[in-house]
Parts: C-alpha cells; sequence; structure tokens
C-alpha cells in the first residue's frame, strides 16, 4: 500500500514551550497516534500536550519533543517504531530515555534520527541496506550509524536515505535500482557513500525513485527515474548522478513525491513539474510537465511536503494549504475530494512544520 513514502520536516520556530501536534488521513495502523485506528478528513490534535518538536511520518510516525526526547507510533513492522518490538501502537510511545534526539525521518518500515551531539542513528527494516549499517539485518532498537558526529539532516523514503553533514557533503545508501543514490549506477549501498566531492549540498528531497537538493548556492539539482519528467530537465530521460535543473540560484526548499517535485523559491513562489495525477501539481489542470511551472501567483510559500501524489505547503503567514490527491481525507479539508489548486486547511494561522506520508499527513502548530 505505501509505494510511495516521502516527507518534509521543518525546526520548529516555537521556543521551549514547543507546538500542539495535529494529525489527520489515513489511520489503519494507528499512525495518527489519536489511539484508534479511525480516519480523519479534518486535524486532530495528538493528545493535550504542546511540548512536540520536529516531526517525520510514513506508515508510522516518529516526533521529537522540546526536551530531546523521542517518540513513535503506528506500524511496527519489522522494528520501525524503534521500541525493541514489532508491536503496533495507535498512542505516542517514548523510544528510551535519552533527551538528545534531533532530526528524525522515517521511510518504509525503517527510521532514522540525527542527535544534538552530530550522530546518525537508524531501526527498521534493511532489506536494501537502507539502515546504512554494512549489512542487511533489521534492528528494533536505535544502532548508531558509523562513528562520525558531523551529521546534519537527513531524509528517507522508500527504500533509501539521503543524508547532508555539517561540511556540506551529501551521502546516500539503500535501494538504487533508477539510479535514485546519485552515485553514477544502480548499485544498492548499505553504507553512506559521498555523492561527488562537492561540499555546498544544503536541502535534500527524496521520493521512492528520484531524488533532489538544493545547495548553498541556491541552485537545484536532480536524479534518478524521470518518466514523467519530475526531474524537471525538459526531458523523461533518467540520471544516476545529479544534474543542474535550470540556471536559477533561487531555489530554497524541494520536496518529491511520487513521479512529482515541488519547490519553494526564496521570493515565495512555488513551482512543480512532473506527473499531474490527482491534480498533484496544483496547476488547476491535468497536464503532466517536464519543466517547472509556477503554482499561482502568490510569493508567501515557504515549506512544502509531498508524497504520493499529494502535498502539503505552510505559508509565511501560517497558514497551511494541500493539493492533489484527497482519498481517506489526507488533504485535511474535510472531505475526501482530488483538489487541483492549493486549498486552505482549516483556519489556524500558527502552522510551523507538516509532513506527509502516503495517505495521511502530520503538523505542528505553534503554542500561543
Amino acid at each position: 500500500m505505501f509505494g510511495s513514502r516521502n516527507f518534509l520536516f521543518a525546526k520548529s520556530a516555537a521556543g521551549p514551550a514547543g507546538n500542539k501536534l495535529f494529525m489527520w488521513g489515513f489511520n489503519g495502523y494507528g499512525q495518527l497516534g489519536t489511539g484508534n485506528t479511525t480516519a480523519y478528513s479534518s486535524p486532530v490534535q495528538v493528545g493535550a500536550l504542546t511540548d512536540w518538536g520536529t516531526l517525520a511520518s510514513n506508515g508510522h510516525t516518529l516526533c521529537t519533543k522540546s526536551n530531546g526526547q523521542l517518540w513513535s507510533w503506528g506500524r511496527g513492522a519489522n522494528g520501525g517504531l524503534g521500541l525493541g518490538n514489532t508491536t503496533y501502537y495507535s498512542s505516542p510511545k517514548q523510544i528510551g530515555a535519552l533527551t538528545n534526539w534531533n532530526t528524525p525521518a522515517t521511510g518504509d518500515r525503517l527510521s532514522l534520527c540525527v542527535k544534538t551531539d552530530g550522530t546518525l542513528w537508524s531501526w527498521g527494516f534493511n532489506n536494501n541496506g537502507q539502515l546504512g549499517q554494512g549489512n542487511t539485518l533489521s534492528y528494533s532498537s536505535p544502532k548508531q550509524i558509523g562513528s562520525s558526529i558531523n551529521w546534519s539532516k537527513v531524509v528517507a523514503t522508500y527504500r533509501f536515505v539521503l543524508a547532508t553533514d555539517t561540511t556540506g557533503k551529501l551521502f546516500a545508501w539503500g535501494l538504487n535500482t533508477s539510479g535514485q543514490l546519485g552515485l553514477g549506477d544502480t548499485t544498492n549501498r548499505s553504507s553512506p557513500v559521498q555523492i561527488g566531492a562537492l561540499t555546498n549540498w544544503s536541502k535534500p528531497a527524496v521520493s521512492p525513485d528520484h531524488s533532489l537538493c538544493v545547495k548553498t548556492d541556491g541552485t537545484l539539482w536532480s536524479w534518478g527515474a524521470n518518466a514523467s519528467g519530475q526531474l524537471g530537465l525538459n526531458s523523461t530521460t533518467a540520471h544516476s548522478s545529479p544534474v543542474q535543473i535550470g540556471a536559477l540560484t533561487d531555489w530554497a526548499t524541494p520536496a518529491a513525491g511520487t513521479n512529482f517535485s515541488v519547490c519553494a523559491k526564496t521570493n515565495g513562489t512555488i513551482f512543480s513539474w512532473g506527473n499531474n495525477g490527482n491534480g498533484a501539481l496544483g496547476l488547476n489542470n491535468a497536464t503532466s510537465y517536464s519543466s517547472p511551472k509556477q503554482i499561482g501567483a502568490l510569493t508567501n510559500w515557504l515549506t512544502p511536503a509531498s508524497s504520493f501524489s499529494s502535498t502539503n505547503c505552510v505559508k509565511t503567514d501560517g497558514t497551511l494549504w494541500a493539493w492533489g490527491r484527497g482519498s481517506y481525507g489526507t488533504l485535511g479539508d474535510g472531505t475526501t475530494t482530488n483538489r487541483s489548486s492549493p486549498v486552505q486547511v482549516g483556519a489556524l494561522t500558527t502552522w510551523v512544520n507538516a509532513a506527509r506520508s502516503y495517505a495521511f499527513s502530520a503538523g505542528c502548530t505553534q503554542t500561543p
């Protein structure tokens, strides 16, 4: 069912008080954290606590708290929750007792998290080496990847991972059947391998079979599968090494879904390209494009998060918007209707981050 998994997270803008956490959409594994398996088509608060931080969602959910704790819930297959078992939980459970967790990521029954000390940890499903442990063994508790203390950001999807370190290097590992690791081949890797020799990589994003990354110079690069033009290169040719999208230097925040891509710019505009099934591109039509097309004319878009054939995006005014496939209520607009143009999720103006999975969504609002 979870053939597409992608997410995007943003650091909480709140102070020590943290944020409220809301979730909506499909809930067959308890991944909404609401203590049941009921689907919701509008955001529902997870408990009453207001100390949530950075989140990542898939068939399961991870979220840090403002005190550095890490919590998980939902699908526990292959140990993806990091709780030492394979049990499914419909309410949040703390992973261990440590308080130095920082940046989580989730893929297909797999989890990763960077700690405040710069170490990177992984657990869960590992058939393609996606845990980066140099093997294909699954683990139900967090296990450190190597000995580096320089990890910065990590993103995961179906069965592969990209991560940057504090020096600007970009690494990849896991499944590579479409060249999505960017290493110039289609060979799987079970340990982190650096992509090229450059040290100016900044913001990666991944889908099941293609990758994007914005560099510190504002350029945008893509690689992997391209049958729907999702690489944005005005072609449908696949690439197993990074290729620059155009010549612009004002790209800011990328997101990748199944066969499509989205990216916000530094001026607050937002663009999409690739497959447009279910209105995934937000362009108010059903036409697919192999190069970036602007969504509307607004200049207050901030942080998109895409998965399967839908997208959430927080604006600079704190509102949350969604478009694309609406089944299971995944858009959060109270319906199960597909939307080919952005629609606002509720009326709140305090959203600070959002995450997406195949058929459900999550977001944090800043605590007043």
